[in-house]
């Protein structure tokens, strides 16, 4: 399997490519009020309005900072209805893949309960890292927000 790596902080983190639907420069957002300081924005996307996350302040309280690696990674997030939708994450040195099988992974033996979006982990030669599962990053609420279920 293939894995985009990223950073927040010091620390490295490994999403799932086939999570990624595409990986794009920043952008300027449109601000979202009354929402979780996470939550950067949204933007169009080919036509579609795609709210976007800062994974590092979500995890850490701080937001990423703004560099070149700095990127916008789309992601299918699964929200109401029969399809996934995209999810934007501003993701810090959002440059490199590593290639493992599942297998590889194990479990980091911390209780996540506050952070459920935090998967497994395996090492390598930067140390350890940690997977993140997209469907579990947003809490009901911010999913409610953000994908609202359509009425038909």
């Amino acid at each position: 399997m293939l894995f985009l790596l990223f950073q927040i902080g010091q620390d490295h983190y490994a999403l799932d490519a086939r999570q990624v639907s595409v990986v794009l420069p920043l952008v300027s957002l449109k601000q979202i009020p009354a929402s979780d300081p996470w939550v950067a924005g949204v933007f169009t996307y080919r036509g579609q309005s795609v709210p976007v996350i800062d994974l590092s302040q979500l995890a850490t309280g701080q937001p990423a900072q703004r560099r070149l690696s700095t990127r916008i990674v789309l992601a299918h997030y699964p929200a109401p209805g029969p399809d996934s939708r995209l999810l934007g994450l501003i993701l810090e040195k959002a440059s490199e893949i590593m290639r493992r099988e599942p297998s590889e992974f194990r479990d980091s033996g911390f209780d996540h309960r506050n952070a459920p979006y935090l998967g497994p982990v395996t090492d390598d030669s930067r140390g350890l890292i940690q997977s993140v599962q997209v469907h579990d990053l947003l809490p009901p609420d911010v999913r409610e927000q953000l994908f609202p279920a359509v009425e038909k």
